[in-house]
Parts: C-alpha cells; structure tokens; sequence
C-alpha cells in the first residue's frame, strides 16, 4: 500500500479501533464486576493505566502546559473520566442498555454541533446528513435488542446518561481544541489517567465502597485489560484520531461501539442478532461512511468569539 494513502486513512483506522476497544470493555466491565466493586473496578483501572504511562516517559518529553491552557485541561480531565463515569455508573444501574443506548447516540451530533459553534469547524450536509442516518441506526439498534437489565427508575437514570454525554462530548471538543495546539494526544490520554486516580482513589475508603476480600482471576484480569489496553489503546486511538480529522467526524464512529459490543456478544457470550439489528448495523456503518465524505456544500461556520 502507498505510504501517503495509508498515512490518509490512518487517522480513520485509529478510531476504529478505540471504537473495537471501547466496545471490548463492555465485557471486561461485566466480568470484573462479578465479583469485584465498581468502585474498585474504576480507581483499579486509572491506577494501572497511570502504572503503563510510567512505563513511557518520552510521552512527556518537550511538554510545556501553557498558562491558558490550564483551564482547558482541568477541564477535559474532570469531565472525563471523573464526572463521566460517575454518571455512566449512576445511569447503567438505574436505566436499561437499550434505553442508555439510545441516548449515547446522541453524543456524535453533540460533539459535532460543539465543534461547529465553538471551534467554528466545517460542517457540509451530507456530513450531517451521515451523522443523523448513523444515530438512526444506533437507536434502532438498541430498541431492537432485548432488556436485559431492570430499571427501578429509568427517567431519573436516562437523565444521569444524558448528562455522561453532555461531558463526553465536552471532552471531544476540548482535546480537539488542545490537540489543535500542539498537544500530544498520548500525553492528554495520560493526564486523563492520573486524575482519574487520583480522583477515584479516594472512594475505596468510603463505606458504601465494598473491598475484595479475596483475588479472583477473571475479575482481576478483566481490571487489568481494562487499564492496559483499553485506557491506552482506545483513548490514545481517538485521541490521535481527533488530532488529525475534525472532532464532528471523530465523534462518529462512536456510533460503531454498540455494533461492535453485539458483535463480540455473539462470539463471546453466545447473544444473537436480530433482523432488525442487522439493519441497523448496516445504517450505523452506511452513516459513519457517509459522514466521513468531504462535501462540497458546507453548513456556514460559527466559532463563539
């Protein structure tokens, strides 16, 4: 393959897979948390993420944090993952996956729209019009699939996912803004990983927090990947991927995750797809592609002054 055309669609191969790792922690989260708090999963997975980063010092390297930059940065980590897993928590325990489904898929459109009034991003119709078909099929696929989770009180936890989006779509828009200045996408991901210790540590001591009493090895090694693979890989795949097309196209491909966790569902957990879903897998893919087509006809920009 020619190095410059591989050099083109690399940015879109790295979100690919932070979008096949993130689909992956699905499974990882339910195998850790059989036996293991979630508190204890969340500090456990920052710390061993923090732990790799230790291991890569030329990640920080030549890196100057610019006085104005500091707002934006405190910022981008306390929305995520401080305040994006607390509510993704709150929410999953309070909701159904088909209903919290639905509204992660709004989080491409948030993001993009954040783009286009605040980084003044180029926004063409038939990136919108990609955006609107893959969040379509995303909702239905999440409709089509079967609850398998209670919600003693799904208004109340859709709002909680609501707002896990409103901060993940915050934190697309603040690290394309910081990567658009020069920063190194694995340094963000990073310092994302030491707040998030630093932050979630706190809660193994508190008494609602319930310690493991003894080692379990799935459980154990699911917190692990977790913190290794995931934290690195899927954050530094998208942040790299933010860093080089726009935050709205980026944001996109979370659209795959759903399609990518049923997918790993069926080979990993023996679940099946439905007819419906099938269709909706097709829309999920039709719009990431459609979304990712360089349009002739922009959206007018708007960028808050």
């Amino acid at each position: 393959m020619n190095t410059s055309r591989f050099s083109g669609i690399l940015p879109q191969l790295s979100l690919l897979v932070a979008s096949l790792l993130w689909a992956s922690s699905f499974i990882a989260l339910k195998l850790a948390f059989v036996h293991y708090h979630p508190m204890v999963v969340i500090a456990g997975r920052m710390v061993v993420g923090s732990l790799c980063f230790l291991f890569l010092p030329q990640v920080f390297r030549g890196v100057k944090i610019r006085k104005q930059d500091i707002r934006p940065i405190a910022l981008m980590v306390l929305i995520e993952p401080c305040l994006y897993f607390i509510f993704e928590a709150k929410a999953l325990g309070l909701t159904t996956a088909s209903q919290a489904g639905m509204i992660t898929a709004l989080c491409p459109l948030m993001v993009s729209f954040g783009a286009f009034f605040l980084l003044g991003e180029r926004l063409t119709h038939k990136n919108v019009a990609g955006m609107v078909i893959s969040v379509v099929g995303a909702c239905w696929l999440s409709v089509g699939g079967q609850v398998s989770a209670s919600a003693p009180n799904p208004a109340l936890g859709n709002f909680f996912e609501l707002l896990a989006m409103v901060c993940a779509a915050g934190y697309g828009v603040i690290l394309k803004q910081l990567t658009n200045r020069g920063y190194n996408p694995l340094f963000l991901t990073a310092l994302q990983a030491f707040a998030g210790s630093l932050f979630f540590l706190p809660a193994l001591f508190f008494p609602s927090t319930v310690l493991p009493a003894t080692f379990e090895p799935v459980s154990a090694l699911a917190v692990l990947y977790l913190g290794s693979v995931v934290t690195l890989g899927a954050y530094g795949c998208y942040s790299f991927g933010v860093s080089r097309i726009s935050a709205g196209q980026a944001s996109s491909f979370i659209n795959l995750i759903p399609v990518f966790t049923l997918i790993m569902g069926m080979v990993i957990l023996n679940e099946t797809l439905n007819a419906q879903q099938y269709v909706a897998c097709f829309l999920v893919f039709g719009g990431i592609f459609l979304s990712q087509h360089r349009g002739k006809k922009p959206v007018e920009a708007f960028a808050a002054k």
